[in-house]
């Protein structure tokens, strides 16, 4: 198989890395890629968001499969550009794509099906929303309808940070044309935890557990980023709690999938709360959660050219999926400053200092004069496993300590639970 990942980012590196690992794939390419994804794909110098290039690069080259790694794109429609030239592709068409392009969309289907969730309510005039403010209490929770890179949410803990948050949304337009409309939620307590799912339109297999952490700083401090690292298994993942989000929330959504003429195939990642009330969605994204991805697919043994297959196919209900029982870790290195302004360009050393079986994912990274170097926020995920989560952890710290760039950042309890 010819297969083209799209993509520049920590994820990207994960599903290419895994996907190198198969016997079926011949040649593996990655659009535009970085500089730890050049070591097991050819980078080729096409934007994720250029679908006529995307499109006109499959075509010639034969790819047999594309695999859509950011959200971006597929709300753009690329599966349907791919799909339209005779490209199989695993990611979810533009109609599918609205469950992470509009959270309006996803909260009325989540209500529409009887979905947990939290209680909301929509805005599209600055006035209206600041005479509703405290509707839900504190903390305020404000969400930008649209994509924000994953940064359009804020926690206001009070009135006047509330009536900041909604100046700096609606006026200021700090997330841009992703807050003409702006969601306002009820504050959900508990601890957050990931499920992604495989789906192929009419099926849906949940992976193994992982959990994310938010914020930059540690005890979840601070504003929220991209993702400052995640653990898999989550240690919150009972099976009566498996059990209880495949009966309330997974068999309910696919049943909606196919009841509202949604043909989802790909990824379905599930963001959950866990409270006293039992599981609850926060969101729907379409694609793999980043950094969850490079935690889960450290476990897992199965074939994912396979996988992949199947989904796009309709065949995932005959595929078997194994998973490793080991504990895996991954700990974000972020640029100084992130999730504000950052600087790129620093030199990055010590990554030929990291043990063997630890993979080092690279997020936002370049070669400049031979030498690799920052650039984006997220700069590495260095990713360990172990036969338990303190094994785990302690082999990504120490990792973590070999790799050092100018103004480097990171929390330093990812692997534990924030209550």
């Amino acid at each position: 198989m010819k297969i083209l990942v799209v993509g520049s980012g920590g994820r990207e590196h994960a599903i290419a890395w895994k996907l190198a690992q198969s016997d079926r794939v011949d040649k593996l390419y990655c659009a535009p890629g970085n500089a730890g994804i050049e070591e097991v794909a050819e980078c080729v110098p096409i934007g994720a968001e250029d679908l006529e290039g995307i499109r006109d690069f499959c075509v010639k080259e034969a790819i047999d499969m594309a695999v859509i790694g950011p959200e971006v794109p597929l709300s753009m429609g690329i599966t349907d550009v791919l799909n339209e030239a005779g490209i199989r592709v695993f990611g979810p068409d533009k109609k599918c794509s609205q469950l992470e392009g509009s959270k309006s969309f996803t909260k009325s289907f989540l209500m529409k099906h009887r979905i947990p969730t939290a209680g909301y309510k929509e805005y599209t005039e600055k006035e209206a929303l600041k005479k509703d403010i405290g509707i839900f209490g504190y903390p305020m929770v404000l969400k930008a309808d649209g994509l924000a890179a994953g940064k359009g949410v804020i926690l206001a803990e009070n009135r006047e940070e509330a009536e900041r948050a909604v100046e700096e949304m609606m006026g200021d337009r700090i997330f841009g044309d992703a807050a003409d409309k702006v969601i306002v939620e009820e504050c959900l307590r508990g601890i957050e935890a990931s499920m992604l799912c495989f789906v192929d339109g009419k099926t849906i297999v949940p992976m193994e557990s992982a959990q994310d952490y938010k914020r930059i700083f540690d005890g979840d401090k601070g504003p929220n980023t991209g993702g400052m690292g995640s653990y898999s298994p989550s240690l919150i993942f009972t099976e009566e709690l498996k059990r209880e989000i495949d009966e309330k929330i997974l068999q309910p959504t696919i049943r909606g999938f196919l009841e509202d003429g949604l043909d989802f195939h790909g990824v379905l990642f599930i963001g959950l709360m866990i409270g006293e009330d039992g599981p609850k969605v926060i969101e729907f994204n379409n694609r793999f959660g980043d950094p969850e991805t490079q935690s889960v697919l450290m476990r897992l043994e199965s074939d994912l050219s396979e996988i992949f297959d199947a989904c796009i196919d309709g065949t995932l209900d005959q595929t078997e999926i194994r998973w490793s029982d080991r504990r895996s870790v991954c700990v974000v290195l972020a640029s100084g400053g992130y999730p504000g302004s950052y600087e790129k360009g620093k030199v990055i050393s010590g990554l030929g200092d990291v043990d063997e079986d630890v993979v080092v994912f690279h997020a936002g990274t370049a070669k400049r004069d031979g030498k690799i170097v920052t650039s984006g926020g997220r700069v590495l995920g260095v990713t360990a496993t172990g036969a338990t989560n303190d094994e785990a952890r302690a082999k990504a710290f120490a990792n973590v300590e070999k790799i050092s760039f100018e103004g480097a950042q990171f929390r330093r309890d990812i692997g534990k639970i924030n209550r």
